[in-house]
């Protein structure tokens, strides 16, 4: 499963660098121009990258919690793509890619969900219960 990690980070940091780099990319023209046509300020393309690349570095880390904040990221990412290809026509070539990395992080992601949702927390921090808050005392008009 390592290298399986590996392999898809690899392909989520190229595609971050491609969408940094100015001119054209061997995907075609440049993404700010992509993201343009797409119906997207060019500076979006900025944001999608670095969301995918961390993703990409959360996926290699030795850690459940970040393969399944990861994965998550990137489920994120990915229905934005899948839908924008979808929404803008894309021919199959161009489209197929988004919605096949879309499952197989989903996947991912429910293969690294955690037993508590208290454990995606850093340091595993449980919400106070009920019985561990104060409640306030009753004013003097209240109890009558």
């Amino acid at each position: 499963m390592t290298v399986v990690y590996w392999f898809l980070a690899v392909e989520f940091l190229v595609g971050a660098v491609t969408k940094y780099l100015p001119g054209e990319t061997f995907f075609g023209p440049p993404y700010a121009v992509k993201f343009v046509e797409w119906g997207y300020p060019g500076w979006m393309r900025f944001v999608v990258g670095a969301l995918e690349l961390l993703g990409a570095v959360l996926l290699v880390l030795p850690s459940r919690r970040a393969r399944f904040l990861g994965a998550t990221v990137l489920v994120f990412v990915l229905t934005g793509a899948t839908t924008t290809h979808i929404v803008n026509h894309d021919t199959w070539s161009e489209s197929v890619s988004a919605p096949v990395h879309l499952v197989i992080m989903g996947v991912l992601a429910l293969a690294n969900w955690p037993a508590r949702w208290q454990d995606v927390l850093p340091g595993g921090v449980r919400p106070a219960r009920p019985s561990d808050v104060r409640q306030p005392h009753a004013t003097t008009k209240e109890r009558t």
